[in-house]
């Protein structure tokens, strides 16, 4: 039983001893650093920042409108006998539309010629009894009462004749409004009234509508917040609006797919709308073919200028702070991470454009922002910037404004 005991110390302490001593031989590891790898300097991909020409543009929506509305109303009372047009066709200006029955017109004003002849036929001879009475009255043959009466009678035959011609022509002139005519050409729609309607002059129900619409208008909101902000842009220098391709407008159909022409830039409004807070645009399309209808919805890519110094920095560089505002961190010259306060403008497909925080040369990081600080040491590789999109011109989507810090 003793021999046990002393046995079992024996074994104990060999394995107290032998913790100790591996203790102490790790320890030995630590204090020369042979075993422990220096610290690895964190690796970051960056870019570095150059300037570029940008041709800036903005998606507005917008909707199309004929380029001129001719609603046809008759100018007489009547009955339609013939509707002398195809609904829905294409129309020129000054052909016949509708045929009002022309009878009681037509009889009008064969009663007003025959009423102006009667007054032509007794003027020469009133005219010759004045004169005879004016010879007369010389030798005091006559009156002068008689002659008086004459000349009277006179004048009030010459207002008479005056008076028929007049009503000859207000007759001849509703005849002509009998037959309905095209003021405009264009496209034609449905009829409100068939033949044997009675119908009054100037009704307020239209019989047709005619609509240009080649070219075409294309209406296009922008909000006051929009132009203060071009506006801003413009006077800041950062934008250059010279060049006549700066009222070129392109046009995005409800498919997705590019209309094929460009329109010119009209005029834009001065008056906003306090429903909306926007001005209106208006944009002149040609539409040879009819693709656009009034009252498609479709985008406008308004041109905005071109920014001749243009930062662009990919999205994925730009993280924010608790508080929102977005920030870099780039590497300088001694290859140590500072960090910069960014003003953006708007995004830019897959990038950022920046008004302040960077200029030319500074090294952006991209990757790798997770594992770096402001104040350390990191190693630098190349970035691959993405290609650019729509051949060199960016655009800015519509509801995406400039953030700022």
């Amino acid at each position: 039983m003793q021999l046990n005991r002393t046995v079992y110390k024996f074994l104990k302490w060999n394995v107290v001893l032998m913790a100790l001593l591996a203790g102490l031989l790790l320890g030995g590891c630590d204090n020369t650093g042979r075993s422990q790898p220096p610290p690895r300097v964190p690796e970051v991909a960056v870019v570095t920042v150059q300037p570029q020409k940008v041709v800036l543009t903005t998606e507005l929506p917008g909707r199309t409108s004929a380029f001129r509305v001719a609603e046809i109303r008759p100018q007489v009372n009547g009955l339609i006998q013939k509707r002398l047009f195809t609904e829905g066709s294409d129309v020129k200006a000054g052909q016949a539309l509708y045929q009002i029955d022309p009878a009681p017109f037509q009889a009008a004003l064969d009663n007003a010629r025959a009423a102006l002849g009667r007054a032509e036929a007794s003027l020469s001879a009133i005219r010759l009894r004045v004169e005879r009475y004016q010879e007369l009255l010389a030798v005091k043959a006559v009156s002068r009462q008689d002659y008086d009466d004459a000349a009277a009678a006179l004048k009030q035959t010459e207002a008479d004749i005056e008076y028929w011609k007049a009503i000859v022509k207000t007759a001849r002139i509703n005849l002509g409004y009998a037959r309905i005519t095209a003021p405009i050409s264009g496209r034609i729609g449905r009829s409100s009234v068939t033949e044997g309607a009675i119908v009054t002059g100037y009704q307020p129900v239209a019989l047709a509508t005619i609509q240009q619409l080649d070219p075409i208008y294309v209406d296009v909101p922008q909000s006051t917040t929009e132009v203060l902000r071009l506006k801003r842009r413009l006077e800041g220098g950062h934008l250059d609006q010279n060049g006549a391709s700066q009222k070129k407008v392109k046009l995005i159909l409800e498919d997705g797919t590019a209309y094929s022409l460009e329109g010119t830039l009209q005029f834009r409004g001065v008056t906003v709308d306090p429903t909306t807070g926007s001005v209106i645009l208006r944009v002149v399309f040609p539409n040879p073919n009819g693709v656009l209808l009034p009252g498609m919805f479709a985008w406008a890519v308004m041109k905005e200028g071109v920014d001749e110094q243009a930062i662009l920095v990919p999205q994925q560089s730009v993280p924010r702070n608790p508080k929102g505002n977005p920030f870099a961190l780039i590497v300088d010259a001694e290859g140590k991470v500072a960090q910069r306060m960014l003003t953006l403008d708007r995004a830019i497909g897959d990038k950022w454009l920046v008004l302040v925080g960077l200029a030319p040369g500074d090294r952006v990081i991209v990757e790798g922002i997770q594992k770096v600080k402001p104040g350390m040491s990191v190693k630098v590789v190349p970035f691959e910037a993405g290609k650019k999109e729509n051949g060199g011109e960016y655009k800015n989507t519509a509801g995406s404004t400039a953030e700022s810090n």
